[in-house]
């Protein structure tokens, strides 16, 4: 009797690709003594798997010291969900994603593996256990409830193809990437270190007792996993610890606090467009990134926005529940596009009008996108610790207009000018949204807050797990800015000087 087709939970997608399972193969055991046992082996089991049937994910808790501006990542258990994300259209790429696929699933029991559904069609023939994923009209809902960790495995392309995919939501699950790309400047590791990487997030915080984690949350999820594995009766339950993390092959010791994964919470852009009659329209963004290339954009109701509510107070009436923000970790721009002439814009900051632009178009971008579009319009290079937001003109027809840093929470209201020749303006928003604006519509952009929350946490940013630094610094200097300044040498060039072999500094 065949094993049974798994089959994904999807209103139009019946099922995603999955292997038939084939006959036992047989193997012959020889006896010196001639005789002959036939034992029957099972073939491996290569089947994708609806996610829907995970458990929710884990919340991790980020401890904040007076020694850096970093975060420190807390597990209040060992992490389940993995979404593995490689590069796209590089065959070499998959090659290492079932590679360290592999290494997770053999040395760290009880982890499910995720993919991408047009990813995992092309690489579940290459791994011998079941993986997951999503229908692409419900990835971005089931991954935001699902996934405890995100590892990329390639540029920085596919770091903000991570991060598309929970732009409408808060909380965005800590991301482990490693630098497999073309530049690779937010990429923290290479893909050689992938063990010591990996086993360094998985296991960050294990050590901490209880009563140190901060949030309640943590601590009731800390409490629970630990009394489901406690071996000592007579143990404190305010200083228990979940001994999940034991089940690890080979290195089940926590490395304690000192050594935990550190953080960097990369500030977003929260944006809303707007028509003419003020209404919010980005349910018409649809986010690209989560869809098969190729295939038709899914229907709305199929991505993440709520469904109609009645309020019992107006007679029958149905209102919409508010449509949520989208967020942009690099940059929203409005250019002219395919057009001959300028884009003439109206720019208003915290509702006061500041100048009509007259340019190939504008840049709103944050510490992070500041060396991205940013950087190659002439923006100035920011910090992604510091809490602001840039205004960059691209190719601006008056040479007084600079690019301007303006605090965090600044709103900033981009609309067409009347001057603008009466056609549409394209904009995108981390260059995976696109829609047309014309005069009377509004893009709308503002700061994400970074907020403390007792019941959630940390919520908002995209939490990046950084590379420890290597030098020894009492005052967390070095540790904060060790990466950066690495990557701000090495790979952009940094005032690059003419002839010579190498940047100054660098020896």
């Amino acid at each position: 009797m065949s094993r049974p087709l798994y089959l994904v939970r999807n209103r139009h997608v019946h099922s995603i690709a999955t292997m038939v399972p084939k006959p036992p193969r047989m193997t012959v055991f020889r006896f010196p003594g001639g005789g002959v046992r036939h034992f029957s082996v099972s073939a491996a089991r290569r089947q994708i798997l609806d996610i829907a049937a995970l458990p929710d994910r884990i919340v991790p808790h980020y401890q904040q010291t007076k020694a850096s501006s970093l975060l420190s990542l807390i597990w209040p258990q060992p992490p389940r969900n993995v979404l593995l994300m490689p590069k796209l259209h590089a065959p070499h790429v998959i090659v290492s994603a079932a590679e360290f696929a592999k290494h997770i699933h053999t040395n760290y029991p009880g982890l499910n593996i995720v993919f991408e559904s047009h990813v995992a069609k092309t690489i579940h023939e290459q791994l011998p256990f079941p993986i997951y994923t999503a229908a692409p009209g419900e990835a971005s809902s089931l991954f935001a409830n699902k996934i405890d960790l995100v590892t990329t495995m390639g540029g920085d392309g596919t770091i903000l193809r991570a991060a598309s995919l929970f732009s409408m939501h808060y909380q965005v699950p800590p991301i482990l990437s490693f630098s497999m790309g073309t530049i690779g400047f937010l990429g923290e590791w290479k893909f050689q270190e992938y063990k010591r990487a990996w086993r360094e997030c998985y296991m960050s915080g294990c050590s901490v007792s209880v009563e140190d984690l901060v949030g309640p949350h943590t601590q009731v999820a800390a409490r629970q996993a630990a009394k489901a594995n406690l071996t000592d009766p007579n143990k404190d339950d305010h200083t228990l610890q979940s001994p999940a993390w034991d089940a690890v092959r080979g290195n089940g010791q926590c490395m304690g606090l000192s050594r935990s994964s550190k953080i960097l919470l990369r500030h977003r852009l929260r944006v809303g467009i707007y028509d003419a009659e003020g209404r919010n329209i980005n349910e018409q963004l649809i986010p690209t990134s989560t869809a098969e290339p190729g295939s038709p954009i899914p229907e709305i109701d199929e991505v993440t926005y709520p469904s109609p509510i009645s309020a019992p107070s107006t007679g029958g009436i149905t209102k919409k529940a508010p449509v949520p923000y989208i967020h942009a970790i690099n940059e929203v721009s409005i250019d002219r596009g395919v057009h001959p002439h300028l884009a003439i814009i109206d720019i208003y900051v915290n509702n006061h009008f500041l100048t009509e632009a007259v340019a190939d178009g504008i840049l709103i971008s944050t510490p992070t996108g500041s060396t991205a579009y940013s950087l190659s319009a002439g923006g100035s290079i920011v910090h992604p610790l510091v809490k602001a937001l840039l205004i960059t003109p691209i190719s601006p027809r008056s040479l007084s207009f600079r690019p301007l840093v303006l605090p965090l929470n600044t709103k900033v209201v981009l609309k067409l000018s009347k001057r603008n020749r009466g056609r549409e303006l394209p904009v995108s928003i981390d260059g995976k949204r696109r829609v047309a604006v014309s005069y009377g519509m509004e893009v709308r952009v503002e700061g994400e807050k970074l907020e403390k929350t007792v019941e959630h946490g940390w919520r908002g940013g995209v939490p990046c797990v950084i590379r420890s630094s290597s030098k020894g610094d009492t005052d967390g200097i070095a540790e904060d800015d060790d990466s950066w300044v690495g990557g701000l040498n090495g790979l952009l060039k940094f005032n690059y000087p003419f002839g010579a072999g190498e940047p100054e500094g660098q020896h």
